[in-house]
């Protein structure tokens, strides 16, 4: 599989960024999490309006195969790591890695000190070998999920110090 390049989110890709972010969480993450939760995350496969607006925003890098967006990453001002999602037929090819990496170099070029997300289930692992550690001082998450306590969470507080 070739590799897409790596370019600057475009407000014409916003409708093909929420399906990869909807097949990301409905397809890719299914076997991590129950029907209720995905249900949550993402509930429709319609795009909500301001979506692209939002990723605009933002500093948002897409990859792009064709004309085909596969992936894409977003990075908020205050180096908190919003949106990582890749298509499932290109998990474990290497596309992340080449994301994260476009979004690690925005950020040191921006001088931030650190890197800070809430990690699914699913992303935690690739954080982790990337040396990404659990926050004990996590972001607030207006307008995202609450993550559960107890024995599984939904999501983890990480940060990177760059």
């Amino acid at each position: 599989m070739a590799m897409p390049p790596i370019r600057r989110f475009a407000l014409t890709d916003a409708a093909a960024t929420h399906d990869v972010f909807f097949q990301a969480v409905r397809i890719g993450a299914a076997e991590h999490y129950r029907e209720s939760d995905l249900t949550d995350w993402a509930p429709s496969p319609e795009m909500p309006d301001g979506w692209g607006e939002w990723l605009d925003r933002h500093f948002t890098v897409v990859a792009d195969q064709d004309g085909t967006i596969c992936g894409f990453f977003m990075l908020e001002a205050t180096g908190y790591l919003n949106m990582a999602f890749v298509r499932p037929d290109y998990r474990r090819t290497g596309l992340a890695d080449r994301l994260y990496d476009a979004i690690l170099a925005e950020a040191r070029a921006r001088k931030m000190p650190h890197l800070t997300v809430w990690a699914s289930r699913l992303f935690r692992p690739f954080l982790a070998r990337k040396g990404w550690l659990p926050d004990d001082d996590p972001p607030p998450l207006a307008g995202h999920p609450v993550p559960t306590d107890g024995p599984e969470p939904i999501d983890f507080a990480m940060r990177l110090v760059l």
